[in-house]
């Protein structure tokens, strides 16, 4: 009987085994194919995936089933008042929003985030005020002022003066003060009014969050993942997220605002404009549940002629500061905590401080 050397029987069993190995790979590799092959099917009998051309048929295939009752619709007198509604809404506030949206992106991605440190004052009190008037330089909604005001924080900046950019910087930037400007022609002190009044506001809150504010309340946001990526495609990317949701909430606040001028009875918006308390406390409302833009919200608040003066201030005042979108997006970025504490305070602040100063300029 001839004796195996244990070194050739040890690479016999490794041969052995990775040929066992193999052949399990083999079948497991055929039995992905398969699978992947049966996934693929009605891929290929209805196409890799449903795309707009296809949309488009079938809405064009329901309108051309259902023209006589669409017919019947439009020729409503109350659905061409909501058209009419919408559409001025709309014509007038998109090219403030995608100017806006565009010059946002150019100074989010072009200018460095360590600017905003070295030019903030030292002292939080003093740079508080600093970074309020600093939200003049960022023609942009509430959309792009969160991601920004956590970068300054994770590059240092001091909380309250991160936080006072961003209630600033929604409501005085150039763009804001100027779509105010058209959306009451006849009354230019409502810009001036807008623009002291959410002034003030932002001062107050950082000074509040300097004396009652707790660094455990904010979670430090994440790197944005546009770092390290080509300004280009950075810019672009920037301009393609932010026009699809501020055009999204947009759409949402005009379709609203139409709803209201058609829907709701004359007769209940003119008792609610009859009472100043009732017409403020209501716009107040309106304003965190319509989540207007602030490029946009002028045009929506002018449109509620039922309304004071100063209870529509209080509308322009309040939307760019708390509204659904912004306490999402604050507690996405700073956490659930901070949002709990820090919008409610600002709600009642806003309404506080455009009161007052609505009595005094209007």
């Amino acid at each position: 009987m001839t004796s195996v050397d244990p070194e050739t029987q040890e690479a016999r069993e490794a041969t052995g085994q990775e040929a066992r190995e193999a052949t399990g790979q083999e079948a497991r590799e055929a039995t992905g194919q398969e699978a992947r092959e049966t996934k693929e099917a009605p891929r290929r009998l209805f196409g890799d995936r449903i795309g707009s051309v296809e949309v488009l048929a079938v809405v064009l295939v329901l309108l051309v089933l259902f023209r006589n009752p669409l017919a019947d619709a439009i020729s409503n007198p109350r659905l061409q008042t909501w058209t009419t509604v919408f559409v001025s809404v709309m014509v007038q506030a998109v090219p403030f929003l995608v100017f806006g949206v565009a010059l946002s992106a150019v100074i989010a991605v072009y200018v460095p985030r360590s600017f905003w440190s070295k030019a903030l004052p030292k002292h939080p009190a003093l740079a508080v005020p600093v970074a309020s008037g600093a939200g003049v330089i960022l023609p942009g909604c509430e959309c792009g002022a969160v991601p920004i005001a956590g970068s300054l924080i994770r590059r240092g900046v001091t909380p309250a003066a991160a936080l006072a950019f961003l209630l600033a910087a929604p409501a005085i930037n150039p763009i804001v003060l100027t779509a105010t400007a058209v959306a009451f022609p006849n009354n230019p002190e409502m810009v001036v009014g807008r623009g002291v009044a959410s002034l003030i506001v932002a001062m107050i809150m950082g000074w509040l969050w300097l004396r009652l504010g707790r660094a455990d309340w904010i979670r430090l946001p994440h790197r944005p993942d546009l770092d390290g990526v080509p300004r280009g495609q950075a810019f672009w990317a920037a301009v393609r997220h932010d026009v699809v949701h501020a055009g999204g909430f947009l759409v949402v606040g005009a379709m609203a605002a139409a709803t209201i001028n058609v829907v709701v009875p004359e007769r209940w918006l003119q008792t609610l404009a009859d009472n100043p308390v009732l017409s403020i406390i209501a716009l107040a409302v309106l304003a965190v549940l319509l989540s207007i833009c602030s490029e946009a919200d002028a045009f929506v608040a002018a449109s509620l002629s039922q309304f004071s003066l100063t209870s529509r201030l209080v509308f322009l005042v309040v939307g760019p500061m708390v509204d659904l979108k912004l306490i999402s997006m604050q507690a996405g970025v700073f956490g659930r905590r901070f949002a709990l504490r820090f919008a409610p305070s600002t709600f009642a602040v806003c309404i506080l401080i455009a009161v007052a100063v609505g009595v005094v300029l209007l």
